[in-house]
């Protein structure tokens, strides 16, 4: 797949609780996964989706070049009849100039801007995540 920037395309997200204690199971750190879509329509601007089986945001943000380059985006959406809005903050992950098997990769964090399930997913919870180039 040809890229135009270095956000398009398809990537496999995930993010995971940041549980400082190590005896944490690690499913147990889930937060979500899903695959995040990324288009760059127009030089800074990106947009896409992000979502899985039974929920999907729509992505409205931006990026940055620089080192590393940035994205800022807000995902929102209706799943199971509530809105959702979360807001990320990634950067682009510089590959190693003797890596071996690299693909691109994003790390960032993401934070619930909006509450949702009758106030058991408060606002402002914050995440870490991974989204990894699909090819």
């Amino acid at each position: 797949m040809e890229h135009d920037g270095p956000f398009d395309g398809s990537w496999s997200y995930r993010s995971f609780r940041n549980d400082p204690d190590l005896s944490t199971e690690f499913n147990a750190l889930r937060f979500g996964a899903g695959t995040l879509e990324l288009a760059t329509p127009e030089f800074g601007r990106l947009a896409g989706s992000l979502g899985g089986e039974g929920w999907r945001l729509e992505l409205a943000g931006g990026y940055s070049y620089g080192n590393p380059f940035t994205l800022r985006f807000q995902g929102s959406g209706q799943i199971g009849g509530e809105l959702w809005v979360y807001d990320y903050l990634g950067y682009l992950i510089p590959l190693w100039p003797s890596g071996v098997d690299q693909r691109s990769a994003i790390a960032g964090s993401v934070i619930r801007t909006v509450p949702h399930s009758g106030g058991q997913a408060k606002a402002g919870f914050v995440a870490s995540f991974i989204a990894v180039r699909q090819s």
